[in-house]
C-alpha cells in the first residue's frame, strides 16, 4: 500500500494515519514524490511547501504516538489557490508585483483544514489576479496544462487545483468560485468540486490592507474544495462550514437539513437559456439523469431555470460597475495581454450610474426570490457545468467571439453563483478521450442534498482519476 498512498482517497489516507497503518511522514513524502514526477508536465503546483509539510507531518506522528485524537483529515495533503493566504508563504495572485506578499496568518478555510489535521503542501496556479481569463495562465508562473490533453485548458480560475487533484499530487484542493471557478476545472480535469452557498464557509478575500471589496464581490466569491471522490468533498464540506469572527457573512447553519418528503424532485435543464449545448454535454446530462432515476429520484425535464438571461446581464453590469474605478491600476498588474478578457467585458457591458446600480441591487434580490421559489418546487437541478467539452487555452481572451462563446458556455455556473445557491460538479465519463461532467444545484444551504445526489451519480458512473498526464496533445482522430 505504501507505494500507492497518493492514489488513496482523502478519507482513506486520514484513516490510515489515524490507525497508524502508515505514518504521516510516509503519506506526505508519497505526495511530494508524485509532485516531483508529474508537476513538470502540468505546472499546477506553484510554490511547494515541502519543509513545512514535513514538519507538520512529524508533529502529527508525534501526536498519534502520544495518544492524541487526530482530526478527520489527519495527515491529508492539500493545495491552496494562489488567492488564499497560507501563513509564512507569499500570496502572489500570480503576479510578480505580489511575489513578496507573505501572509501573516492562514485564511479561514486554510485554518479550518489545518485544524482538522490536513497539511498544506503547495500553492496552486491560477489566471493572473483571477482576471486574465478562464484559462489557468499567470504572469508569474506560466500555463497549467490539462492532464488529459495539453491542447485543452484545465479550466479556471482554480485550474491549478483541478490539475493537481486529477493527477494525484493531492487528494484535495482549495479553490474559489464566483461563476464556475471550481466547477469548470472539475469538469475539464475529471474530478468533483463543491461551490457552497453564499455564507456557508468563512473566508477573507482582502488582498492588500484592511479594505474589503464591494457588495457584488463580497457576495459572489465563495471558497470551495475539489477532490477525486464525492465522499472527500463531503468531508471537506463538514470541515469548512461554520462561523469565524474574521468573516461576519458566515452563518451557523446546520450541515444537514430536514428530510425532503417523498422522492426528491430533480429538474433537468440540458440547455440553459436555449443557447445551444454540445452533444457530448447533452449526453452527460442524460447519463446523470438516468443514474439519479435509478437511485430513486423523481427526475423531470423542465423548460428552463428562472430568468437566466436577465440574471447574466445583471451580474455583468454589477461586476463591471463595481470593478471599473480600480481598472486603471489593476490593468498594469496583468502583464502583456492579460487585460484582454476584462477589457472585452467592459466594452460589452459598460459601467452604470450609482442610481442604476441601486436598481440592479433590487433586481438581484428579485432574481434570487424567483430561484428560491423554483427550488421550493424542485429541491435539485441537474444541468451542464460548461456546455462544451474542454476548449483550447486562452479562447476567452483571443477576441470578442471567443469571449462570448466561453461566457455562454459557463452560463449556468454564472447564474448559480449570482443567486448564491450550492452546486456540486461530478464526472460522468469520457467523450473522445476528454472528461465529461454535470453539476447538481440545490436550495440554499442544502449542500447535503447536492452531495447525496452527486454520490448517487458517482456510485453508478464511477470516477476518472487519478490520471497520468499527457506530455503532448492527443493524436488526431
Amino acid at each position: 500500500m505504501r507505494d500507492a498512498l497518493w492514489k488513496l482517497s482523502a478519507s482513506a489516507q486520514a484513516r490510515a494515519v489515524r490507525t497508524g497503518s502508515v505514518s504521516t511522514a510516509e503519506l506526505v513524502d508519497s505526495h511530494l514524490e508524485r509532485i516531483a514526477e508529474v508537476n513538470p508536465h502540468v505546472n499546477a503546483v506553484t510554490q511547494l511547501m515541502a519543509d513545512a509539510a514535513r514538519e507538520a507531518a512529524a508533529r502529527t506522528d508525534r501526536g498519534r504516538a502520544a495518544g492524541e485524537e487526530l482530526g478527520p483529515l489527519a495527515g491529508v495533503p492539500f493545495t491552496v489557490k494562489e488567492t488564499t493566504a497560507v501563513k509564512g508563504v507569499a500570496t502572489t495572485l500570480g503576479t510578480p508585483r505580489f511575489r513578496d506578499l507573505v501572509a501573516a496568518e492562514d485564511a479561514p478555510p486554510v485554518a479550518r483544514l489545518r485544524a482538522a489535521g490536513a497539511i498544506p503542501i503547495g500553492h496552486s496556479n491560477m489566471p493572473t489576479l483571477v482576471l486574465a481569463g478562464m484559462h489557468t495562465r499567470s504572469e508569474l508562473f506560466g500555463d497549467t496544462a490539462n492532464p488529459w490533453d495539453r491542447d485543452r485548458t484545465p479550466g479556471g480560475t482554480s485550474g491549478g487545483d483541478g490539475a493537481a487533484v486529477a493527477t494525484g499530487m493531492v487528494p484535495l484542493g482549495l479553490g474559489n468560485d464566483s461563476g464556475g471557478s471550481v466547477r469548470i476545472p472539475a469538469q475539464f480535469c475529471g474530478v468533483t468540486a463543491l461551490k457552497p452557498s453564499t455564507g456557508r464557509f468563512p473566508a477573507d478575500h482582502r488582498v492588500l490592507g484592511a479594505d474589503d471589496p464591494g457588495p457584488a464581490t463580497q457576495m459572489l466569491v465563495t471558497d470551495g474544495p475539489l477532490a477525486r471522490h464525492v465522499g472527500d468533498l463531503r468531508l471537506a464540506y463538514e470541515t469548512l462550514a461554520g462561523t469565524d469572527p474574521r468573516d461576519p457573512r458566515a452563518l451557523p447553519v446546520p450541515l444537514h437539513g430536514p428530510p425532503v418528503a417523498g422522492p426528491v424532485k430533480v429538474a433537468v435543464v440540458t440547455d440553459p437559456g436555449g443557447h445551444g449545448v454540445h452533444p457530448s454535454v447533452r449526453a452527460s446530462v442524460e447519463s446523470a439523469a438516468a443514474a439519479l432515476e435509478d437511485a430513486g429520484y423523481d427526475v423531470r425535464e423542465v423548460a428552463d431555470v428562472p430568468r437566466l438571461d436577465e440574471a447574466l446581464e445583471t451580474y455583468g453590469r454589477m461586476v463591471v460597475t463595481e470593478f471599473a474605478p480600480n481598472w486603471p491600476v489593476v490593468r498594469g498588474l496583468l502583464g502583456e495581454g492579460g487585460d484582454r478578457y476584462i477589457e472585452a467585458a467592459m466594452e460589452r457591458t459598460p459601467p452604470v450610474s450609482a442610481d442604476a446600480f441601486m436598481t440592479l441591487m433590487g433586481t438581484w434580490l428579485n432574481i434570487r426570490r424567483s430561484w428560491a421559489m423554483f427550488l421550493d418546487a424542485y429541491p435539485l437541478v441537474l444541468g451542464p457545468v460548461f456546455t462544451e467539452p474542454p476548449v483550447e487555452p486562452g479562447l476567452e481572451s483571443r477576441d470578442r467571439a471567443g469571449r462570448e462563446r466561453v461566457a455562454s458556455a459557463m452560463r449556468l455556473c454564472t447564474v448559480t453563483s449570482f443567486v448564491g445557491v450550492p452546486a456540486v460538479a461530478v464526472p460522468t465519463g469520457l467523450a473522445d478521450g476528454l472528461p465529461c461532467g454535470v453539476q447538481i444545484i440545490g436550495r440554499a444551504f442544502r449542500e447535503d442534498l447536492c452531495l447525496d445526489a452527486a454520490q448517487a451519480v458517482e456510485d453508478r458512473l464511477g470516477t476518472l482519476t487519478p490520471v497520468e498526464p499527457r506530455t503532448e496533445g492527443r493524436a488526431a482522430g
